[in-house]
């Protein structure tokens, strides 16, 4: 069966495009191609849409598999959330705040704060940081310093690329403490990595644009139901008012160029014929997936590493966290979050551990897990240590992002292919940030860019405003 004519929607006629992979970045494609007049068939293998930020059934509780935040500087991202519907559902806090507990101190004492005023950057930050107990008072004054050495950097420099984030934190008077209670505190949540291991570019674009480009640009933002709802439900039915047919349980096992500017996209079953192609999936499928040619080292693909995220679940039979989450020190525990809402519990409380940089954890049994991670938690929160644990479970990304280490910059190619009519789209190609739902949403954005360009169609004029905003 070949697919080449009739569709549903307003871009019925006309040129045709098929989406491989149904993550943001192949929605984001998918959606801005569509309003572009575009027709547009998106293929995922899995059931659902999403990636890897979704939702499950565990039982009664409706489980993401991991808790992902968004900043306010995430100006695609939060088009994104726009262009579906969702704003409402994952808002930003009103000013960042940042609660942050350490177990060194004796309890009573261990809560600090980061937090911002509505002051001019760099000011924005200057009382929290005066204030923070978690850092001596030269430490603090050494921190300001590094700050703004780091804003007169340029991420897009290659040569910070192949520097290692720890080693410059180093040479501007950045003492361990420093690093553990405020570089690492943030960057090893938005890099994936601590700082001896990640790339001196990509942590200067995390940190400028993050804290040091706007006061509010680090107002953190999460979803306040379940990932599915927004990544699935929500985009699905965008997708459909769009015209895009989309197909799930459909895993792409070739794509091959016809000659004269056609693409050939091989399902089970069925043949899609079209004019534009975008790869928004992993790398190393990516790699599989591209015909001879396409790039000029492909094996590049397969040199970006991956890191993994784990995610510790534990339900409570009473309610053990009064905030709704914090960022803790002298302790294996990152960050938690109160899931109870979200997740549809309705006694009792669901906290939720994000644990970035797992590589140490991620294949641990989960009884050893339990044993690790009960105890620490009656430590930071008292209430705990009367409550029962009525379920404790883990969720695992093993390859949740790509590894953000020193050179993996020259690694990440940009949406275009030497093959016309061949696009990529990912968190992973050349986006300038991490592998964060953000750069995922650029990624789709740069590939429908190309796309049509290629096709001769405009932009949709939105798509020029987010471009402005980044």
């Amino acid at each position: 069966m070949t697919y080449g004519t009739g569709s549903r929607g307003p871009a019925a006629q006309g040129r045709h495009a098929v989406v491989v992979g149904g993550g943001l970045a192949g929605v984001t494609t998918a959606l801005a191609l569509a309003d572009a007049g575009v027709r547009v068939t998106l293929l995922e293998g899995r059931p659902r849409l999403g990636g890897l930020a979704f939702s499950f059934q565990r039982g009664d509780l409706t489980v993401d598999n991991g808790q992902h935040v968004y900043l306010r500087c995430c100006t695609a991202y939060r088009w994104f959330l726009d262009r579906i519907e969702g704003a409402a559902l994952a808002p930003l806090q009103d000013r960042l705040d940042v609660p942050v507990l350490d177990l060194a101190r004796p309890e009573g004492r261990r809560l600090g704060r980061l937090r911002r005023d509505a002051l001019p950057v760099p000011l924005h930050l200057g009382r929290s940081l005066a204030a923070y107990p978690h850092l001596s008072l030269a430490d603090r004054a050494k921190v300001g310093r590094a700050a703004l050495a780091l804003k007169g950097l340029d991420p897009t420099d290659p040569a910070l690329d192949t520097q290692d984030f720890g080693s410059w934190l180093a040479a501007h008077g950045q003492s361990a403490r420093a690093v553990e209670a405020l570089w690492d505190l943030v960057g090893v949540a938005t890099l994936n990595a601590v700082a001896s291991d990640a790339s001196l570019g990509l942590a200067a674009m995390v940190f400028k644009t993050g804290l040091l480009s706007d006061p509010g640009a680090a107002d953190i933002g999460w979803a306040r139901v379940p990932l599915g709802d927004l990544h699935d439900r929500l985009a699905r039915k965008a997708l459909d008012c769009a015209g895009v047919r989309t197909e799930v349980r459909a895993r792409v096992t070739s794509v091959s160029s016809n000659g004269a500017g056609q693409w050939s996209v091989q399902v089970p079953g069925e043949t899609l014929e079209a004019d534009a192609v975008v790869l928004a999936v992993p790398q190393r499928e990516a790699h599989d997936l591209l015909p001879a040619g396409a790039l000029d080292a492909p094996g590049r693909l397969l040199e970006i590493g991956t890191a993994p995220i784990l995610n510790v679940h534990v339900v409570y039979d009473r309610k053990v966290l009064g905030r709704p989450f914090f960022t803790a020190l002298g302790s294996p525990v990152q960050w938690v979050f109160d899931r109870t809402e979200a997740s549809g519990l309705r006694e009792g409380q669901y906290l939720a551990l994000s644990q970035s940089a797992a590589q140490d954890e991620i294949d641990e049994p989960v009884a050893v897990l339990r044993e690790r991670y009960l105890p620490e938690l009656e430590r930071l929160l008292p209430l705990t240590r009367g409550a029962d644990v009525k379920d404790f479970f883990v969720t695992r990304e093993r390859t949740a992002t790509f590894a953000p280490a020193p050179g993996v910059g020259r690694l990440r190619p940009g949406a275009r292919t030497k093959a016309s009519g061949l696009y990529l789209a990912g968190a992973w190609t050349a986006t300038g940030w991490p592998a964060t739902m953000e750069s995922a949403v650029r990624s789709g954005v740069s590939a429908a860019d190309a796309v049509l360009g290629a096709l001769g169609r405009p932009r949709p004029q939105h798509l020029f405003a987010l471009e402005e905003a980044a």
